[in-house]
């Protein structure tokens, strides 16, 4: 069976599953389906980030591009934001190869319409035109227009509206590993009159995941900010949609606290965030609305257009990997800086290191200021779908919920739009979820300490799986 399929952001899977015939077929169904009913012109710009499979998916790409009548412009490795920006610019398709933050011989495909990423309702339109695609095409390998200055649009984006000392004295490293953005990230800083230091340039893919670190990323951001020669060290996934940035001590700072960072830096009055982010959210934001969704950058665009078409002024939306949506006009500095409706990681590590700069704090003394708490989250891997569903049915209901959290509390608010999330007394919350792609059930809590919140989610996913073994055993 394939590995490929849609979670919360484009297509992924095993490389092995991807080139070749199912990247052109998917690319083929895109362009039979999407594409051609989204008002776009016969154009579709390509980028792809740093694996070793990407620029071959990306020319595969490129033929299923011309054998559908378009045009295919090769804009090379550059940020998925980037590409985004493009494709907005010039009213035309994209597909970005890149499989995020999981490892080398995983990949994935974007895609997006002239107006922003594709839908839920359009991942069910591309897969429905699958079958069509089986029979057709040459896959020959057709040339692509070459687009080298998309790169330098995306900088402009930001150099232009920030001012020119917007970061001058602050010292910052940018971990470049493999990042597409490794360059323009560099270049932004110094723009803005930081000291930047480059460290950790990887030739080899390296899977920074910005939500769950592992334990070797966590090592090498501690010994690289250990000698106080940094303010901060910035960094993102391999795709460039997801920042990480951690603090002069080398902790690195939660993304929905860099989200919140930023949309009050930006003077932002709605917020659209996903269940998983922090309830700081509420509690410290300032925010006149606080819009939460399923988990997903897809669910996160619809509640800001919802927002939007309710009457917000300044609408953003964030999650808790970082990845910053701006659904809305922004004045940065007095002047314009347009929506940009899909995840980007340069925008929040600007603002951050901004809103630090003019706060007159540290980075970690802004973070404390806000109070945000701390979460913690782990999972129960190998957990079938069908155990994970009944025990989330479960936890729906009242009388089983009173009894499961009877050692622990009671629920004050309960959320079940993506899993089910409890709210607890004392500024507690425990959310249970299963994955949209990996048979695993998700745990995340939230509480005043790191001890505490650890603690939640070890209680949490233990008696989880009592739950779950109980249940089993009582069917016939």
């Amino acid at each position: 069976m394939s590995s490929l399929k849609f979670g919360t952001s484009g297509l992924r899977g095993l490389v092995t599953d991807l080139v070749g015939w199912p990247s052109y077929a998917f690319a083929r169904a895109f362009f039979r389906s999407v594409a051609i009913t989204a008002g776009a012109n016969r154009t579709v710009v390509i980028g792809r980030d740093l694996r070793d499979s990407s620029e071959g998916i990306a020319a595969t790409v490129a033929a299923a591009a011309a054998e559908a009548g378009f045009t295919a412009i090769d804009c090379g490795p550059l940020p998925t934001p980037a590409l985004a920006l493009e494709g907005l610019r010039r009213g035309s398709c994209a597909v970005m190869v890149t499989g995020s933050h999981i490892p080398q011989d995983r990949n994935g495909l974007k895609f997006y319409r002239p107006d922003g990423e594709i839908t839920k309702a359009d991942e069910v339109a591309i897969l429905d035109a699958l079958g069509d695609v089986s029979a057709v095409g040459s896959m020959g390998i057709v040339p692509a227009t070459p687009e080298s200055s998309a790169r330098d649009r995306y900088l402009r984006r930001y150099r232009d509206v920030f001012a020119q000392d917007a970061l001058a004295g602050q010292r910052i490293a940018v971990y470049q590993q493999s990042s597409v953005a490794r360059d323009v990230l560099v270049d932004a800083l110094e723009s803005l009159g930081a000291q930047v230091t480059a460290i950790g340039r990887s030739e080899t893919f390296v899977p920074i995941d910005t939500e769950a670190h592992r334990p070797e990323d966590i090592a090498f951001v501690r010994d690289a900010m250990s000698s106080g020669t940094y303010d901060a060290l910035v960094t993102t996934d391999g795709d460039a949609d997801r920042p990480l940035v951690a603090d002069e001590a080398g902790r690195i700072v939660r993304g929905d606290v860099l989200g919140l960072i930023t949309a009050r830096y930006l003077n932002a009055d709605t917020v659209v965030v996903p269940v998983t982010a922090g309830s700081a959210m509420e509690r410290a934001g300032g925010f006149s609305r606080v819009v939460r969704t399923r988990v997903g950058s897809p669910f996160v665009i619809a509640g800001m257009a919802q927002a939007k078409e309710d009457g917000s002024a300044l609408v953003v939306g964030f999650e808790a990997n970082g990845g910053f949506l701006l659904g809305s006009d922004a004045q940065v500095n007095g002047r314009t800086l347009a929506a940009l409706p899909t995840r980007d990681a340069m925008l929040p590590i600007l603002a951050t290191l901004a809103a630090t700069r003019g706060s007159g704090l540290t980075l970690a003394g802004l973070v404390a200021s806000l109070n945000a708490g701390e979460t913690a989250s782990d999972r129960l891997p190998e957990t079938p779908a069908e155990h994970s569903s009944a025990f989330l049915q479960q936890l729906g209901q009242e009388t089983f919920r009173s009894r499961f959290l009877q050692p622990i509390g009671a629920a004050r608010a309960v959320d079940t739009q993506d899993g089910v999330r409890l709210e607890l007394d004392g500024g507690r919350t425990l959310h249970f979820r299963a994955s949209g792609n990996a048979p695993e059930l998700r745990c995340y809590a939230e509480a005043n300490t790191s001890v505490e919140a650890e603690d939640l989610v070890r209680w949490g996913l233990s008696a989880a799986a009592d739950a779950m073994t109980s249940s089993a055993a009582a069917r016939p």
